[in-house]
């Protein structure tokens, strides 16, 4: 358990592998808590309410937003997306380790409005690499790819903003890294593999 009650935020741009290294963390480490956004954008084909996101009509956003009910909330795409307080809270409290994985702008506003929060910045090793990353997907049409890409220049721009930078030249140098930040016990894996 971490003696320290702070909320670690873990941003960068887009295509730099924040959800690759989250998945390899929560496996070897189910005790941290990540919190799940709460989102207007339609679910999709094998998505759980609850698990991937908390799924909201834009009234239930809106009530949200103004009752004070998220750290931080953004759009992208023409959707909404947020962290809900309260579990946030809660699990803080509790003394869980505890993530958030957003953007830039709900970093600024995590920083703001708790701010005792950690902020860590993942940066890809080089530009060339994260643009081959992005294109590499093929997952996205050029002009979404090129969007994400100028938004990725913003987000390099800011690094100074955060606590800590750790380049993602691999998964399990930058896991063990989130470990110690969160100050977990560590010992082996149950696989043997670090982290």
């Amino acid at each position: 358990m971490r003696t320290d009650r702070r909320l670690l935020v873990l941003s960068g741009p887009s295509g730099v592998g924040k959800t690759t290294v989250v998945a390899r963390l929560r496996q070897r480490h189910p005790e941290v808590w990540l919190s799940v956004s709460a989102t207007t954008r339609p679910r999709r084909p094998g998505e759980t309410d609850g698990v991937d996101y908390h799924f909201v009509d834009d009234a239930t956003f809106d009530a949200m937003t103004a009752a004070g009910d998220l750290l931080e909330y953004a759009e992208f795409a023409g959707n909404r997306y947020g962290t809900p307080r309260g579990p946030v809270l809660e699990h803080l409290a509790a003394g869980d380790p505890t993530l958030l994985v957003i953007d830039l702008q709900g970093a600024r506003q995590v920083r703001a409005s708790l701010p005792g929060s950690q902020l860590v910045f993942l940066a890809p090793p080089s530009w060339d690499e994260l643009v081959q990353r992005l294109v590499g997907r093929g997952t996205e049409p050029p002009e979404v790819v090129e969007r994400r890409l100028a938004q990725a220049r913003v987000e390099l721009a800011a690094e100074a903003e955060f606590d800590v930078t750790l380049v993602n030249t691999t998964i399990d140098d930058v896991c063990d890294r989130l470990v110690a930040l969160l100050r977990i016990p560590t010992g082996p894996a149950p696989d043997g593999a670090p982290c």
